[in-house]
């Protein structure tokens, strides 16, 4: 097994490498996303062998994977020398931060759906078991969770941490975190504004950790509880879910289109959340190095 420990970075500097990665990564998701695009329709011309559409945005999501998976792995060898490892996938020691973070997004999601219950701003319609549709959806906002934490956490912030004072690259890293879905379905200032909070509320603990299973469960249990449970749209992609419902009412409160995302009530339960992940991670790992 190749050793890293006495390597250094080809670039010194954290920011330098996480610049060139966005830029990088962008730049051959937004290739990969138009080649395939033309691919698909190139093979829908005809009727007969047409392939629905529907399936279109599930491809998109495993060529992100691997796009992913393959650019983080280039850059942790070729620029910063370190293993796929290092960005902080060991389990061991951490699978309380784990579970907080997957009954944490269930909480979040149970709690605003609740409060749009009881102001009769959600009707539930139907109750719709199918479960090939509700396995694919858990496996679908897996990807998604594994391939955005990576990136996100595991790489941009992992090096910002490196240049940066803690909140600072926190919050750099969230403000990318949020232009990324600017060409979402339905995007608007309100859900720009919330995936900035998701961000921050998905690195806290990584900046105090480095580690990604808080962040890898909290992100997918949001979005599958969002979306193939509770039948929100996620991030503006409406999905087949188990439970169906009807939102009524202002978006401004219910998200619309966009999903629970876009709504003021998931922006008080994010800064909530927030505020008290900081107490605590504070208390437990600030607090306890002065004493």
């Amino acid at each position: 097994m190749e050793s890293y420990n006495n390597k250094k970075p080809l670039i010194t500097q954290g920011w330098l490498r996480a610049l060139i990665f966005i830029i990088f990564y962008l730049a051959i998701l937004i290739l990969a996303g138009v080649f395939v695009v033309l691919i698909w329709k190139a093979g829908n011309t005809g009727a007969e062998n047409s392939v629905p559409g529907t399936l279109l945005p599930y491809l998109m999501i495993i060529i992100n994977t691997v796009v992913s998976v393959l650019i983080v792995w280039l850059f942790l060898k070729i620029m910063d020398r370190q293993s796929f490892m290092s960005m902080g996938f060991a389990f061991k020691n951490h699978e309380s931060h784990a579970g907080v973070g997957f009954f944490l997004g269930v909480l979040l999601l149970c709690v605003g759906t609740l409060i749009l219950w009881f102001t009769k701003n959600l009707q539930w319609t139907d109750i719709n078991f199918n479960g090939s549709e509700l396995f694919t959806g858990l496996i679908t906002m897996l990807l998604v969770a594994f391939y955005e934490e990576l990136v996100f956490r595991g790489y941009i912030l992992n090096n910002l941490l490196s240049s940066l004072n803690k909140w600072v690259a926190l919050l750099i890293s969230s403000g990318i975190f949020a232009l990324v879905h600017i060409a979402n379905p339905n995007f608007s200032i309100i859900s720009a504004v919330n995936i900035f909070l998701a961000g921050l509320l998905l690195g806290i603990n990584y900046i105090y950790t480095k580690n990604l299973w808080f962040a890898i469960m909290l992100h997918f249990s949001w979005n599958f509880f969002q979306g193939p449970i509770l039948g929100y749209e996620v991030s503006g992609l409406n999905l087949t879910s188990l439970f169906e419902h009807e939102v009524q009412g202002s978006e401004l409160l219910t998200g619309g289109k966009f999903g629970f995302e876009a709504s003021l009530l998931a922006t008080v339960l994010y800064i909530i959340a927030i505020a008290v992940l900081v107490l605590v991670y504070r208390k437990k790992y600030e607090l306890k190095l002065k004493a």
